[in-house]
């Protein structure tokens, strides 16, 4: 009898040992949002860190409320054929493993969630992201990890269901369990499902716009590396819980599972710290913060059966693998800001398959042979992967057709804390009062400051010498000329360093007459030190409505010719922003260029524009004709939708014009056409542009025998 009651007493400590245990690691798992918050705002630019620190606060919220609702239910409820639950919705329980074992699997699905987060950084909308939330934690997480996990809840934790399990009036375990597959801490539960639904997200979503241009290589930079690096080392605190925590109790395997999680982190930063010495010559942060956490996923599935020089070696291949995946995905243009793919579903899945291969089949104790436990865990790679990745894509797809989920390129240009969140930062509010005071003159107006900010310093000594400009009547005037000289000196060195927007100095020159109403035609330039951009568009259509159409278009091309944007990215972004406006079935025809000054070659597109004509120094033309749709017709996927055109344009000229010169009537009032309008250029080429344009628009005016336009016309020439 003593011995029994012994006995009792010391499996109520062990119990309650265990259940603090658990407790305790759920909230090591639940200090990791707050890593990956840190990390992904670090990797993001400063103007979307509002953003995306919200996103990580929110699906965390979200993503449990959902699991609570009826994830969990679905997760580990009484199974249906081994593939989703069919109870334990709107969970209640007045037990305490069961209450500990709902938070800690409540953190894990989190973690699932958050991963998708810093992938879609800096161009998905807010609630678009809220919605990819609930489909991921309350539809797809909860099936593959029913597959897999549903047998740890109740065959373990309740008397009564492990004797209806054993007599089979109730099942509990998903198919891939049943056969045999083992991830013991969700390298692929949680991380490789969070890392499928990451690239189906990015691939409708499409790269940040001029991610991937010629001029903007190694500038998409995150705003603050040291945070990033702070997140990441959160990341690798809390992952103790995450590992420690799935073994359920604080047993002797414990020890194990953290040495051996300590060693595979550690191993690959020393990975990726050794690539990015060999590649760079140099440390790089980004490869730094991949190889640890690359190294951590790896050994989640296997912490608990593998040695710990097994675990290095899975770290170093898991941090090699992701290094890899990553530069593959940059190759291929997908556009992945925090590396979340790489880290989590490449060395996800190397992490899974590494079990088969490494594990003690003692410790697994699935009663398999070596190669048909790494049979079945292939097995579950490919079925949760390919769930996961088709329904993702599928689901996205739908509601992208219906809600877009990425902002237009204004709000992506403008970012993300502004154009979704309204939030302004000192620097921002230190411009208006700045830009305020310059119109008014008032200099009672004062800036913010803040002695924590570099914006706020600088409002704060801004706001000590308007007060000294108060001081007294008789220096005002003094100040007063003094800044005045100040602000003269600055911006003659500051126009130093920003593109020239006087045009005289490039070869290129446009025209646009409207014939009658508003016109839809235009043309612009953006030039910058070395190159400059064009467009020639005609808006199919006439009047206001046309004349709004234009005035988008125009915007959108402003924006991203500034940034540098490859000329098939802006059309790609053009066409899908026109047609997501609603223009009432107007459409945009164009060629949209950039010529290089220092190299001479230009390269454009035409997107269902009239042929642009290339015309050498005895007067022969090349046509090059549209391979394109018109901007705003069809919504499209890629930017390989729109054809570039390249040339080393040398002593040739290169002229684009819309309908209104091709339409033109001759004597006979019949259209000249292209051919009518190469002679027309001919008629009138001149090494003056300027003169040559004026000349080629009296013609086509003279010849009308109305002595007018009948259509807009607009002409641009490139070239000397």
């Amino acid at each position: 009898m003593e011995k029994d009651m012994a006995q009792e007493v010391i499996d109520i400590l062990t119990s309650n040992i265990d259940t603090l245990w658990v407790i305790d690691c759920a909230i090591l798992v639940f200090i990791m949002q707050a890593g990956f918050m840190c990390m992904e705002t670090g990797l993001s630019r400063h103007k979307n860190s509002i953003n995306v620190a919200l996103k990580n606060a929110a699906d965390f919220g979200v993503s449990v409320v959902i699991f609570w609702i009826f994830g969990f239910g679905i997760m580990f409820g009484t199974s249906y054929n081994g593939f989703f639950g069919t109870d334990l919705f709107f969970f209640k329980t007045e037990k305490a493993e069961y209450m500990t074992y709902f938070v800690f699997q409540a953190m894990f699905v989190a973690t699932a969630a958050t991963i998708i987060s810093g992938a879609v950084a800096e161009r998905m909308k807010f609630n678009g992201y809220l919605i990819m939330t609930v489909l991921a934690t309350g539809i797809i997480y909860p099936i593959v990890g029913h597959w897999a996990w549903s047998s740890s809840y109740l065959s373990k934790y309740d008397t009564v269901s492990q004797l209806l399990v054993a007599t089979g009036s109730i099942k509990t375990t998903g198919w891939l369990s049943d056969l045999g597959f083992i991830d013991f801490a969700g390298s692929t539960i949680v991380h490789s499902v969070g890392g499928w639904i990451a690239l189906a997200a990015v691939i409708i979503l499409g790269p940040r716009i001029g991610k991937y241009s010629e001029a903007n290589k190694g500038k998409f930079t995150g705003s603050s590396f040291p945070l990033a690096v702070l997140g990441t080392l959160i990341l690798w605190f809390g992952w103790f819980g995450f590992n420690g925590g799935s073994n359920g109790a604080m047993d002797e395997t414990v020890p194990l599972i953290l040495i051996n999680t300590f060693l595979a982190a550690a191993f690959g930063l020393l990975t990726g710290l050794t690539i990015s010495y060999i590649k760079f010559k140099k440390p790089d942060p980004f490869y730094i913060i991949l190889g640890p956490l690359a190294g951590l996923v790896a050994i989640t599935a296997g912490c608990n059966s593998m040695t710990s020089v097994v675990s290095i070696l899975v770290g170093i291949i898991g941090a090699i693998i992701a290094i890899i995946v990553n530069e593959t995905l940059n190759n291929f243009e997908i556009d992945d800001v925090v590396g979340a793919v790489p880290v989590h579903l490449a060395a996800g899945i190397w992490g899974t398959l590494a079990v088969g291969m490494f594990g003690d089949l003692n410790i697994l104790d699935t009663g398999l042979d070596r190669f048909s436990q790494i049979k079945i865990q292939l097995i579950g790679i490919v079925s949760i992967g390919l769930f996961t990745f088709v329904s993702s894509y599928t689901l996205l797809s739908l509601v992208n057709k219906f809600y877009p989920l990425r902002v237009s390129p204004v709000q992506e240009e403008l970012g993300l804390n502004i154009a979704e969140h309204n939030a302004v930062s000192v620097e921002h509010d230190l411009i208006s009062i700045l830009d305020k005071q310059s119109e008014t003159g008032d200099l009672k107006i004062r800036g913010p400051q803040d002695p924590f900010t570099a914006g706020g310093v600088i409002g704060l000594y801004y706001n000590k010498l308007m007060s000294k400009l108060e001081t007294s009547e008789d220096e005002k005037n003094k100040w007063r000329e003094r800044i005045s000289k100040e602000v003269k000196l600055a911006v003659k060195v500051q126009e130093n360093f920003l593109p020239k927007r006087n045009l005289k100095n490039y070869p290129v020159q446009g025209i646009n007459i409207a014939a009658r109403e508003v016109s839809g035609d235009f043309f612009s330039f953006y030039p910058h030190n070395d190159s400059v951009y064009f467009i020639i568009a005609d808006v199919a259509g006439k009047g206001i409505h046309a004349g709004m159409v234009m005035a988008k278009a125009s915007t959108l091309f402003e924006i991203m010719s500034r940034d540098k944007v490859d000329v098939d990215e802006i059309a790609f972004h053009m066409n899908n922003d026109l047609f997501l406006t609603k223009t009432s079935g107007m459409f945009v025809t164009s060629i949209i260029g950039n010529y290089n000054l220092t190299s001479g070659e230009i390269s454009w597109v035409n997107a269902g524009h009239q042929p642009a004509l290339v015309r050498d120094k005895n007067g022969n033309f090349e046509e090059f004709e549209s391979k394109s749709p018109p901007l705003g017709v069809i919504i499209q996927k890629t930017k390989s939708s729109y054809s570039i055109n390249k040339i080393n344009l040398n002593s040739n000229r290169l002229y684009a014009f819309t309908d209104g010169l091709s339409e033109s009537l001759d004597e006979n009032n019949q259209e000249i056409g292209i051919e009518g309008s190469k002679k027309v250029i001919n008629n009138n080429f001149s090494k003056n542009v300027n003169d040559e344009l004026n000349n080629i628009t009296k013609e086509i005016t003279d010849t009308s025998k109305i002595k007018r336009l009948s259509d807009d016309l607009t002409i641009v020439v490139i070239g000397k």
